[in-house]
């Protein structure tokens, strides 16, 4: 069975490129289309929903990253252990979103896996397994999309150049994880 605290093997390291996994953060699905659902984002947890399709926002502590018209995955910027802040974004969203029907909030923490991808030869490593085009993507900061990767459904956030956070669902993280080790040595 399947242990959701289990962490995925150290980091790897190949030449030029580090895979590792990010953990513990918190991640939430949100979801709402109205005006005063946006107002209560922005009043809540100090960041402004991106509008604009496969993009992203940052703020000090969180990023919200685009997924559909309607629905937005916000993680923490910062690894937080026992940090009595971690539910702090739920714990907000709940009381201002979803208990005045605007909106609705998942946590997605213990569902999605974020595994971070440094070096020059990630985005080699990305299309030895997608079909997705990652020309353009790799040049645009804060880009985002969902695409497959060794057959396996992922949301791809390029953070910076060559610095790129993956996020897989647990079920398939350990696969993927083991793919990429194995499609990296031979890059």
């Amino acid at each position: 069975m399947l242990n959701h605290n289990q962490a995925l093997p150290e980091y790897k390291s190949f030449q030029d490129l580090k895979i590792s996994e990010v953990t513990p953060i918190t991640k939430l699905i949100i979801r709402g289309k109205k005006r005063e659902f946006f107002s209560a984002i922005g009043k809540s947890l100090d960041i402004l929903l991106p509008v604009e399709s496969n993009t992203s926002t940052q703020s000090e502590k969180l990023s919200a990253l685009w997924l559909s018209p309607d629905e937005w995955l916000i993680f923490s910027n910062e690894i937080t252990g026992d940090n009595s802040n971690y539910n702090e974004p739920e714990i907000l969203l709940i009381k201002n979103i979803s208990n005045l029907n605007l909106g609705a909030v998942t946590n997605v923490t213990d569902q999605f896996v974020m595994i971070n991808l440094k070096g020059d030869k990630t985005y080699r490593l990305f299309q030895s397994g997608s079909p997705f085009n990652f020309n353009d993507f790799q040049n645009k900061k804060g880009a985002v999309t969902q695409t497959i990767i060794a057959k396996i459904d992922v949301i791809i956030h390029n953070q910076d150049k060559n610095n790129v956070n993956l996020f897989v669902r647990r079920s398939f993280s350990e696969h993927l994880f083991s793919w990429m080790n194995d499609a990296a040595s031979r890059l």
